[in-house]
């Protein structure tokens, strides 16, 4: 048998090195543009938690001031403080109220964003202007967990409910412009009356937070199991009805707070009900179409002012959840932890899309086609089926 001498010199074997590290993928946070928008998705804790799961964090400067954190807040978290160009050049651009046009062109092409559907903001021109860069826009308040659940949309409205109710008694309680009176009365003298229409997650928060500050609570809707379910949980905080016309007009003549909530087959209330209302009563719309169930109204949007009494008497308040922009920004940091972390085991939003279900559901726009149905009928055009070009992608 020959020895190792004889063969020359033996290879050994030996570890070969191998890449394993995904490139990081880039999250840019770009200051709200849009007026009626002050709420932020992130906070600095938040961010840092991204940083941490191998997000690069890329904040325009000054975009934290509507949530009232500063840049170096951010900044000892890890994220790089940079200029808005750079901010909207990033793989992932985290932007709660759909961009403007310019800003969009500053994206890259097939890059993400990811906002609220937001149809009040929806116009025709930047859907076109997302089709023509092949941007994938998911609006977030339309995604779903693996349980069915769309936890963005619901903690949104959590906050809206209980938000309306804290402005509510701050404008009750106003002796200049308000009526002067506490919403929950004292002993000897009645409280106000609350009146809630829908019975969904905004509609049990605001009657959770009327009935703990003392106020009468009705509650009403037109789909009987939904509302069964409702005044199971809410106990005696609430009366609940269904929408019987008279047993609603009655309410509303009474009420000092009216809360409209998203429902199926919302009524519309023309002239003759609001005329027969209070004159100071306080009236929310928490859904997405801004005021539309009180037509003759208008609007008083609370991102863009203070809020204050109404001149002549009635108004409608709407974007109710900016009224507390931080307290979103914090419940919004929470549920991007669980979002962003399926997006980075799926290696990318495009694989995410083709794996989750729920995340496929929030889709708008995607290989320069509009993909959602709502958003296509708003800004009349035609929607397709993402199912068809993920088969191709």
């Amino acid at each position: 048998m020959k020895t190792e001498s004889e063969f020359g010199a033996m290879p050994l074997p030996q570890e070969m090195a191998t890449a394993t590290t995904r490139r990081h993928m880039t999250v840019g946070l770009p200051a709200s543009n849009i007026d009626n928008e002050r709420r932020f998705p992130l906070t600095p804790e938040g961010a840092g938690l991204l940083v941490a799961q191998g997000f690069t964090i890329k904040m325009e400067a000054g975009a934290g001031n509507s949530i009232h954190y500063t840049d170096n807040a951010y900044s000892r978290e890890g994220t790089q403080i940079v200029s808005r160009s750079e901010a909207l050049g990033c793989d992932i651009v985290l932007h709660l109220a759909p961009l403007s046009c310019h800003d969009i062109r500053q994206m890259r092409r097939g890059a993400v964003h990811l906002s609220l559907l937001s149809k009040c903001n929806r116009t025709k021109e930047s859907v076109k202007a997302l089709m023509d860069r092949n941007i994938i826009n998911v609006a977030l308040d339309l995604v779903e967990d693996r349980y069915g659940n769309t936890p963005f949309a619901d903690i949104l409205s959590e906050i809206d409910g209980r938000a309306a109710l804290a402005v509510a008694g701050s404008l009750l309680a106003d002796s200049v412009h308000g009526k002067g009176i506490l919403l929950g009365g004292v002993a000897g003298v009645i409280p106000c009356e609350t009146t809630i229409i829908g019975s969904g997650i905004s509609a049990c928060a605001a009657a959770r937070a009327a009935s703990g500050a003392g106020s009468t609570v009705r509650i009403f809707d037109n789909d009987v199991y939904r509302l069964r379910e409702a005044t199971k949980e809410l106990g005696t905080c609430a009366v609940g009805s269904a929408l019987h016309p008279r047993v609603l007009r009655s309410a509303l003549r009474s009420a000092d707070v009216v809360v409209f909530t998203q429902m199926t087959n919302p009524p519309v209330f023309d002239t003759e009900t609001v005329s027969e209302m209070k004159k100071g009563v306080i009236i929310f719309d928490l859904t997405n179409d801004c005021g539309a169930a009180f037509p003759s109204l208008p609007t008083v949007d609370l991102a863009l002012a203070t809020p204050s009494g109404p001149e002549n008497g009635r108004c409608c308040y709407v974007h109710t959840g900016s009224a507390v922009p931080r307290t979103a920004a914090m419940a919004l940091s929470n549920t991007f932890l669980t979002f962003m972390g399926d997006i980075s085991a799926s290696d990318g939003v495009l694989n995410a899309l083709k794996m989750h279900e729920g995340i496929r559901k929030g889709a708008v726009t995607f290989m320069g086609k509009i993909v959602n149905a709502e958003v296509a009928e708003t800004v009349g055009m035609r929607s397709r089926d993402i199912a068809i070009f993920l088969t191709l992608s």
